[in-house]
């Protein structure tokens, strides 16, 4: 039977009006903070937290050892204190004794507190393959005993993590939901399950989720985190997520007041709301406010640079460079953009980041310096130059031709070749691209994570460097830099191998986003941050 997508929409939206217009009348005076997911949220398990749309929802309803603040410092969350050993490679956490999960019948008394076992179990389940947590990854520099991942608990209030050798981004991975604190007799109880069952100690708790229509949390009113004169958070009643898929329609129902906050912005409405300089068109000045910020994520075109044929032109940095500097990312931004976002002309670092570094050597826009470059590679104009293949998405697609009109002018063809998502991903990892669109959003926040994409030993499709990049020289800066625990010398290392990356040129940088958030003036408290969190924690509605 063919599957009718149009009337699955409507009966899907249906069901979103009439689950809101009955839980308006019973819940009428309460406090609750709307939001759509057009992406379809898997699980609520921490443990397969690989993505925006589960993340946001477990911020809500899981804590860590540590959590970010706006300015990505790391503060206390569960762990009231810690210390790193001088050689840094034991790590001892002292935890709140004041931390409880939330409610649930198999607890004694309905409600427990958690203790540093709770951690121990919580962090060995993402490490164990059975579960196959995409998080294992981030904890494989933990040291081994016997087979046994160090993960101690001295005492209730005291947790040790060991690791192999040191690693000085190491606290900003424990606060990833992946090593939320999660209850083993719960987990037990529902196993596969417990994504559908979440039990946390988060500011708020699961009440129902139909899938693909509605979600909803309510607020956790044993959550330990207090505002600063002493009021418990959070001070929402509950958050509702609806899950409609046309984003059109999404905003339609935000400009009615029916959604209390939309983010990014989609082609079909950025004209709309945004003028050509990226602020609110003034029909809207006086309806809803609008947060940006920095946001860490680089947007960029990749090279393989292993490639076997010996008559491709991208096997010879000059033309790779001669790319770099034959278009212009300010114009890119202001016309296809609306001005959302950075120039990308820095290297792989993104604006707001330590380690970006603007009095670098530029690839600003300078068709001369291309040409000159050509012309030493033995492409005057282009000629003799075979045909580039671009592999994209249909999403950038405009972005792309923009690019591939301007380098034709130099001489440079270039064919682009469409791909669903998941297809891209796959030929990437496969090595089967010569030139692809690729993006990277920190997943924590510290460029380490960003120059790990170009360290030889992390080649796909076991890790994350897609490129095939390989440079003895940035290998010895990057294995200095993850022993560094000198913060400002670590941060001199980064910008080394940032450099290099310039020089080499495995990537055009596309631009440096921006975290851009549209909320309903009745909102107060919500903010943003450079990962793009969604913390709602303490967010008042009025």
């Amino acid at each position: 039977m063919k599957f009718n997508f149009r009337l699955y929409f409507i009966l899907s939206f249906l069901a979103f009006v009439l689950c809101s217009c009955t839980s308006e009348n019973r819940n009428a005076g309460k406090k609750v903070f709307r939001y759509n997911e057009a992406a379809n949220i898997q699980s609520l398990d921490p443990a397969f937290a690989k993505d925006q749309a589960m993340i946001w929802v477990d911020v809500q309803l899981y804590n860590g050892l540590v959590q970010m603040d706006n300015e990505l410092n790391i503060v206390p969350s569960i762990a009231k204190s810690w210390e790193v050993s001088n050689d840094g490679l034991e790590y001892t956490f002292h935890l709140r004794n004041d931390v409880y999960f939330h409610p649930h019948q198999l607890f004694k008394n309905g409600k427990r507190r958690v203790v540093a076992e709770d951690f121990v179990f919580s962090l060995n389940r993402i490490v164990d393959t059975k579960t196959m947590s995409p998080g294992a990854v981030f904890f494989e520099n933990v040291e081994k005993i016997n087979g046994k991942y160090s993960f101690f608990a001295p005492n209730d209030s005291t947790f040790v993590v060991r690791l192999k050798q040191a690693f000085s981004p190491f606290l900003g991975i424990l606060t990833m939901p992946y090593a939320s604190v999660v209850p083993e007799e719960i987990v037990n109880h529902y196993k596969e399950d417990f994504r559908k069952h979440p039990i946390g100690t988060g500011p708020f708790k699961f009440k129902m989720w139909k899938e693909n229509v509605k979600l909803v949390l309510v607020k956790n009113e044993d959550y330990f985190e207090k505002d600063s004169l002493g009021q418990s958070l959070p001070y929402l009643d509950a958050v509702a997520i609806s899950f409609i898929v046309d984003k059109q329609s999404v905003f339609l129902e935000f400009v009615k007041g029916n959604i209390d906050f939309i983010s990014g912005i989609d082609p079909n409405y950025k004209d709309e709301i945004l003028t050509r300089s990226g602020k609110l068109q003034p029909k809207y000045k006086d309806k809803i406010n609008l947060i940006t910020q920095p946001y860490l994520n680089t947007e960029y075109l990749g090279f393989k640079m292993d490639v076997n044929d010996e008559k491709n032109p991208l096997k010879d940095k000059r033309v790779r460079q001669a790319i770099n500097y034959g278009f212009s990312r300010e114009k890119m931004i202001k016309y296809m953009r609306n001005n959302v976002g950075y120039p990308g002309e820095f290297g792989i670092i993104p604006v707001g980041l330590a380690g970006f570094d603007s009095t670098i050597n530029s690839y600003k826009y300078n068709p001369q310096k291309s040409k000159q470059l050509l012309q030493e590679a033995g492409y005057p104009n282009g000629e003799g130059m075979q045909e580039i293949t671009l592999s994209t998405t249909a999403t950038y697609l405009d972005l792309c031709k923009y690019i591939q009109q301007q380098l034709g002018l130099l001489g440079i063809k270039v064919k682009i070749d469409v791909n669903p998502p998941a297809a891209l991903r796959e030929h990437i990892a496969q090595g089967k691209t010569q030139w692809f669109r690729g993006s990277w959003i920190a997943d924590y926040p510290d460029a380490e994570n960003y120059l790990s994409l170009f360290y030889s030993k992390n080649h796909c499709p076991k890790g994350s460097n897609y490129t095939h990049f390989s440079s003895k020289e940035y290998d010895r800066l990057y294995e200095e830099s993850i022993l560094e625990t000198d913060y400002e010398k670590r941060i001199a290392l980064y910008k080394k191998m940032n450099a290099i990356i310039i020089e080499e040129s495995p990537i055009v940088v596309l631009y440096y986003d921006q975290v851009l958030r549209f909320v309903q003036k009745n909102i107060s408290g919500f903010e943003s941050n450079p990962l793009n969190l969604l913390i709602l924690k303490n967010v008042k509605k009025e």
